[in-house]
């Protein structure tokens, strides 16, 4: 049976105004780019979107992970809405696209990827989650509460074919090294790294009784790649619901805490996260709270068919409530840990420009 590949690729090519939302006109061009490419049957279909500041380019093809001809269809795309965007004197026009000449391979070039690949069920549910001003350990919570946390998927108790749990891929952002965690029997171990978002990431998750995928996440570091601040991560994550996986419901449940992550300000702060529907991502204060949106797509032989806006309901206004709430309360630290991230966090952001200058005055204590 041909497998379907859902690519969700997305970018920072510019933005209005400061780093708020992404123009109207680069999200024409995407949708030209992509509209071509489906004409010329290499794409089943596409949805193009943002959050917040990013570009967000979904696609379905029956296409192998990480194919050229794809990477090289978002590359282009990124490209080209890029030199739009420094057209129209967008700010931090091309941020994320640290190269500019296409190897084959999108990843490690600035862009998050996020793709997965499987035989389609008989009726196949996905939520594509899209953040902005957050870095890619900020899944790590959800992800965990979603497929090993009975207290919030139901299904893991009750539903045998939950009932087995899940392996957990985790990666190393830092040393670039993978480690996979079987849950429930290493519950405790995975909980040991992931507790440390901006290091280690859940990359993906399979279901034990199969090894069948469930979820997908980008963990792509754009700090590391630059090798200083050019701007958060904000990632992506694509997750399977229903039919042996946790429910839409099970999927969605642990937003309903605004949990505290890694961005914010120059993506130097703790603040907690948003979950809103799409007309509200849009992070302005203090270029935060981060965002988080989830659209839900019924996948029908590779055809994404309409979308449902999951977070725009009116069950999620007390999160959004109580994260306005934490963001009051955080604040008020002002330049103060925890509201700012510690020192080993800093390296990459903007203060070691700071510190530097004042290397030569600091004197040894006698």
């Amino acid at each position: 049976m041909v497998q379907t590949t859902v690519s969700l690729i997305k970018a920072d090519v510019g933005s209005y105004v400061g780093h708020n939302r992404v123009h109207p006109d680069l999200i024409a061009k995407a949708n030209e780019s992509l509209q071509k490419a489906k004409d010329e049957n290499l794409l089943i279909d596409f949805y193009v979107t943002n959050c917040g500041d990013d570009l967000e380019l979904i696609m379905t093809h029956s296409k192998s992970i990480e194919n050229p001809e794809i990477h090289k269809l978002a590359f282009d795309t990124f490209m080209e809405c890029a030199d739009i965007a420094k057209s129209l004197k967008l700010y931090g026009a091309g941020q994320d696209m640290l190269k500019t000449a296409f190897s084959g391979n999108i990843k490690g070039m600035g862009p998050g990827v996020c793709e997965i690949a499987f035989e389609e069920r008989k009726s196949e549910p996905i939520i594509c989650f899209m953040a902005d001003k957050t870095e890619p350990g900020a899944w790590n919570l959800p992800l965990f509460r979603i497929f090993a946390d009975p207290f919030s998927t139901a299904g893991l108790i009750i539903d045998t074919k939950l009932h087995e749990g899940f392996t957990f891929e985790v990666h190393d952002v830092i040393e670039n090294k993978k480690i996979r965690f079987k849950c429930p029997a290493e519950m405790y171990d995975l909980l040991a790294f992931i507790g440390t978002p901006h290091r280690y990431c859940i990359k993906s998750i399979t279901r034990n009784s199969d090894d069948e995928i469930a979820a997908v996440s980008s963990t792509d570091r754009l700090s590391l790649i630059a090798g200083k601040y050019v701007g958060k991560d904000d990632p992506a994550m694509i997750v399977r619901a229903q039919s042996g996986f946790p429910a839409v419901g099970e999927v969605l449940e642990p937003f309903a805490l605004p949990f505290m992550v890694a961005g914010a300000m120059r993506g130097s702060h703790h603040f907690p996260m948003m979950p809103v529907g799409h007309k509200d991502a849009h992070p302005t204060r203090f270029d935060g709270p981060p965002r988080v949106i989830a659209l839900g797509f019924q996948l029908n032989n590779g055809k994404l068919g309409k979308s449902v806006d999951c977070f725009d309901d009116p069950s999620f206004d007390r999160a959004r409530q109580k994260c306005n709430e934490i963001a009051d309360y955080i604040r008020k630290h002002g330049p103060f840990e925890p509201h700012r991230l510690p020192e080993s966090e800093m390296e990459y952001t903007t203060l070691p420009q700071i510190m530097k200058k004042f290397e030569k005055r600091f004197e040894d204590i006698k």
